[in-house]
């Protein structure tokens, strides 16, 4: 492992990352307005899920194929982008269930919300290049653990600081739709609240050039 001081900068740093609103945040916080809590949690899962195959690519050395091949960078950051863009219409389009299919409709929004936010991560190429240029910041070549096993411990750490930033923004906008849980106007504007913001997001990535 890295020394003490270059440890500790590594997780000052890391958090400063994680705390600052950024897309991941934005996507988690869409999904708990559009389906609740619970759903929110799940999408947080599932991209701290997703994460884990940009921290292992890292780790191989997989990533540097988005340097080498540009074309295969804007292939996939494409697909996501409009993968988000369908996701956002669907919930945009939705209709919100009623009190008594709450339950039911809750574990299946949040099964689902789990599956769509592990494919939304592991189509975003901009977390492989972040993974790849920051982790080597701090890996020591002259430590006892080999430099991959150092890419997977750091990378593991930023993916569960990363994650708790974005738990954080769900309770956030959730306590916000707990208020407004009672009436269905509201439930309404929040679902399609969290549709334009999902489609938001897929139409700022697809237009970012890097």
């Amino acid at each position: 492992m890295p020394s003490l001081e270059l440890f500790l900068a590594f997780l000052t740093t890391t958090a400063v990352f994680a705390y600052i609103p950024g897309p991941a945040m934005l996507y988690a916080a869409a999904q708990t307005l559009a389906r609740g809590r619970w759903s929110g949690l799940m999408a947080t899962l599932g991209i701290h899920v997703g994460g884990y195959a940009h921290v292992l690519a890292a780790a191989a050395g997989l990533s540097v194929l988005f340097h080498a091949v540009p074309i295969l960078y804007t292939a996939v950051k494409l697909a996501g982008a409009a993968y988000l863009i369908w996701l956002g219409i669907t919930l945009f389009r939705a209709k919100v269930a009623g009190n008594a299919e709450l339950p039911e409709i809750a574990q299946k929004s949040g099964r689902r919300a789990f599956f769509e936010s592990v494919t939304v991560e592991v189509l975003n190429p901009k977390t492989a290049i972040f993974f790849l240029a920051f982790l080597p910041q701090f890996v020591d070549a002259s430590a006892a653990f080999p430099i991959w096993l150092q890419f997977v411990i750091l990378g593991t750490i930023v993916n569960l600081m990363f994650s708790s930033a974005d738990v954080l923004c769900v309770f956030l906008a959730g306590a916000v739709i707990g208020k407004l849980r009672h009436s269905g106007r509201a439930q309404r504007l929040m679902q399609r609240a969290g549709g334009a913001l999902l489609v938001g997001l897929g139409t700022h990535l697809a237009l970012q050039r890097s």
